[in-house]
């Protein structure tokens, strides 16, 4: 048996699913966080040795990137 789902649930539910375009000063703040973890990464390159251990931050900073991003996109 399926439950009713609240108004909220379903609206909260559509802005993880649906395109948000850019707007204002969005762009400039994407780029400044990007910035941001490519520093972060190449300093992790720079220090760590090659291994799974190191893919692995890198795999988790991109989907920080990701989300620190999807934040901005989903909640202006």
């Amino acid at each position: 048996m399926f439950r009713e789902l609240t108004e909220e649930e379903i609206k909260e539910t559509g802005k993880r699913f649906t395109y948000h375009s850019p707007k204002g000063d969005q762009p400039e703040r994407y780029s400044e966080i990007r910035a941001t973890f490519l520093s972060i990464a190449l300093g992790l390159q720079q220090n760590c040795p090659k291994s799974s251990e190191l893919s692995l931050a890198l795999t988790k900073l991109q989907e920080a990137n990701m989300w620190a991003n999807a934040a901005i996109a989903r909640n202006e």
